[in-house]
């Protein structure tokens, strides 16, 4: 009996890794990413700067996290729904929901803080991540509740689940989360229905097996 499985897709794989290398670099170089100053070092979306033109912070914030535990939590996500998604979109379609979600998310809560007072530093690739599993959401919801092994109440669950440890977690940006996930879902309508029907249909993490 033989077992085969495929492989995370390709964009996944690059983004997982950049998130990955960027952690590592700002530990080994600058010392613990729990610090404030090293996430401002190395491109954390800090509101003060944003407001003088520091508009990169944005795409850079999205790959910068603050502890292995932030990392962890984004990244294991993010190999999970970004592999299914990925498979749906294609990968160009996948990088750009991907980015263009976590830019969006990361632009609200500048505004979100602004308009607080509040002069924070936010990273964290979570942004992103809810506009995949908006994404999903939609994808989901257009095929009548089950696409890839997904069900609309596995989604639902797991995005309550989300949505409820950010709103009872310290230091968790919601309105990241929530703006990601509305673009996501609103992104995925051309996205993916534009790209319906030119891609080969295949199941993900597909398993053969030859008995003898």
């Amino acid at each position: 009996m033989t077992v085969t499985y495929r492989r995370i897709p390709r964009a996944t794989g690059v983004l997982i890794a950049a998130n990955i290398i960027l952690f590592l670099l700002a530990e080994i170089i600058s010392g613990s990413t729990m610090d404030t100053s090293v996430l401002v070092t190395w491109g954390g979306a800090y509101v003060p700067y944003l407001e003088k033109g520091q508009y990169w912070r944005l795409l850079t914030s999205m790959f910068m996290h603050s502890g292995i535990r932030h990392l962890l939590n984004n990244m294991l996500l993010l190999y999970v729904l970004g592999a299914v998604l990925e498979d749906l979109l294609g990968s160009l379609r996948f990088a750009a929901l991907y980015l263009l979600g976590g830019l969006g998310a990361g632009a609200a809560a500048w505004q979100y803080y602004l308009s607080r007072g509040e002069m924070v530093v936010s990273v964290g690739a979570s942004g992103a991540v809810f506009a995949v599993m908006g994404a999903l959401l939609f994808i989901v919801i257009y095929h009548r509740g089950r696409v890839r092994g997904l069900s609309l109440r596995q989604m639902m669950v797991m995005l309550l689940f989300s949505l409820y440890f950010g709103f009872t977690s310290a230091d968790v940006s919601n309105a990241a989360h929530i703006a990601g996930l509305i673009i996501g879902f609103v992104l995925a309508i051309p996205l993916y229905l534009a790209g319906r029907g030119n891609r080969p249909q295949r199941r993900l993490f597909s398993r053969e097996r030859s008995d003898r």
